[in-house]
């Protein structure tokens, strides 16, 4: 079977993304932005930017020395902030808690944030609100508390049931932790639990990511997500990065396969790349993400979409504060997104779930031409990548593992189509590298089966 390496949807995103950013003063900016109202329900993350270890895979730079009642305390006044302006009073139907480890930040002070978002009077009774924790930083009593509070998702990070990989990893739980924390979590009234798992780990085994998939399931979470090993720089893992410890690019697609068919085969019905549930219990933050609806980030490093401008806070903690604290600049980019752009991004973020893309969609909110990408996802539906379910496109699990090219076709075939409008565009386009496709499925399989003399019989035939 003929397979590519399937990349994590932060690559995709990075890749393909078209930014124009530029940094302008967070006091100036602010107040604009927020300024209009909303035309739609909203999400909010809020970054807790602390743990108590940095796993060795990780990038994020955990801030030492510093004092967690003062970043507490500011993200507070933030919140209470913004939260006069006209845009805050859209409803609100999905809180998330990300990190960094939330649950290593304690149980009281999540509860004091939460409480700083319902103090708005825009989070709607039956809102979404996730948490993100570590097995080994989350106790029966925090996790009742939290419940008592209104967080009503948890998000556990297991990533494997091996141990030993556990260590060599640098993550500080056990299995046998998770099966705590899922158990305390039950006892707690959580009946929305999700499970991160990570495959392509240093000396995974195809049997070691089966033997994680199998006790994740018998754990019964609604939801799991299951991610690709991405070896970032500057991480102590980037050290492995060519080592024969790490998976191939073949065995780390045929792990994405296997966990797409077992999850199925149980009941969670894949609705992203990444991510399966019980139908009914799919992330709403995330969707909200990929539906192209407006987000809220709060805390250093986060991401806001409000209306047609997105901006990021700067990733320093010391930066970010004396943004809260004095009116310093505290964004780190900002864009707005164009008809075109935006067109682009309903291709990219649409594609990366299976509810995918549709012509009429397509032309009544963009006012553009589809014919060129129909006929490119024609042509995937030929290789096996993409299905058509009515007016609909989206990929198969194999179209999943190469993506981020396939959405790079796409995005080429809306190019193309626009500049046929554009004639001036041409020649700029023309100098562009386009994105080769690699063969199909059944393109490598006779391509396999030509070049094997062993299938073929021909050395038999040329030793008569």
């Amino acid at each position: 079977m003929y397979t590519v390496r399937y990349k994590s949807h932060h690559d995709a995103s990075r890749n393909l993304k078209n930014r124009y950013a530029a940094a302008v003063t967070g006091e100036a900016y602010l107040p604009t932005v927020l300024a209009g109202s909303a035309q739609s329900r909203r999400v909010i993350y809020i970054h807790v930017p602390f743990c108590n270890k940095v796993c060795s895979f990780c990038p994020f730079h955990r801030p030492d020395a510093l004092d967690r009642r003062t970043y507490h305390e500011e993200l507070i006044r933030e919140i209470r902030r913004v939260s006069v302006f006209p845009y805050m009073q859209a409803p609100v139907e999905a809180v998330n808690f990300g990190g960094g480890t939330p649950s290593f930040y304690g149980a009281a002070r999540l509860i004091e944030l939460l409480d700083a978002v319902k103090a708005t009077g825009r989070l709607l009774k039956r809102a979404e609100v996730t948490v993100e924790v570590n097995p080994d930083s989350v106790r029966l009593h925090d996790l009742r508390a939290l419940h008592k509070a209104g967080f009503n998702r948890l998000s556990i990070g297991m990533q494997s049931a091996n141990n030993d990989i556990l260590k060599m990893i640098g993550r500080r739980h056990s299995f046998r932790q998770v099966e705590m924390a899922v158990q305390n979590a039950r006892t707690a009234g959580f009946d929305n639990i999700s499970l991160d798992l990570i495959y392509g780990l240093p000396s995974q085994t195809r049997s070691d990511w089966a033997d994680t998939l199998a006790k994740a399931i018998a754990l019964r979470p609604e939801h799991i997500s299951g991610y690709g090993l991405k070896l970032e720089e500057g991480t102590p893992m980037y050290a492995l990065k060519d080592s024969p410890l790490i998976p191939s690019d073949d065995e780390q697609a045929d792990m994405y396969l296997c966990m797409v068919e077992e999850l199925r085969r149980y009941g969670y019905e894949q609705y992203e790349i990444s991510n399966f549930s019980i139908p009914g219990y799919e992330s709403r933050h995330n969707l909200k993400y990929w539906q192209l609806d407006d987000y809220m980030g709060f805390g250093p490093g986060a991401h806001s979409c409000i209306g047609r401008t997105r901006y990021s806070y700067v990733r320093d903690l010391d930066h970010y504060l004396a943004g809260v604290l004095h009116g310093e600049d505290m964004i780190d980019e900002y864009e707005t997104i164009g008809d075109f752009e935006r067109a682009a991004e309903y291709l990219m973020l649409g594609m990366r779930t299976v509810h995918g893309v549709s012509r009429a969609e397509y032309e009544r909110l963009y006012r553009s031409d589809f014919s060129g990408i129909a006929q490119q996802l024609e042509e995937f539906i030929r290789r096996g990548w993409a299905v058509a379910d009515g007016e609909r496109w989206h990929f198969t699990p194999s179209g999943f593992l190469i993506s981020n090219v396939l959405i790079g076709k796409l995005l080429e075939a809306q190019t193309d189509r626009k500049a046929e409008h554009n004639p001036w565009m041409k020649p700029q386009i023309e100098r562009q590298p386009r994105t080769k496709l690699p063969p199909g499925e059944a393109e490598a399989f006779r391509d396999t089966y030509l070049n094997n003399p062993i299938l073929t019989g021909k050395d038999r035939d040329s030793s008569k």
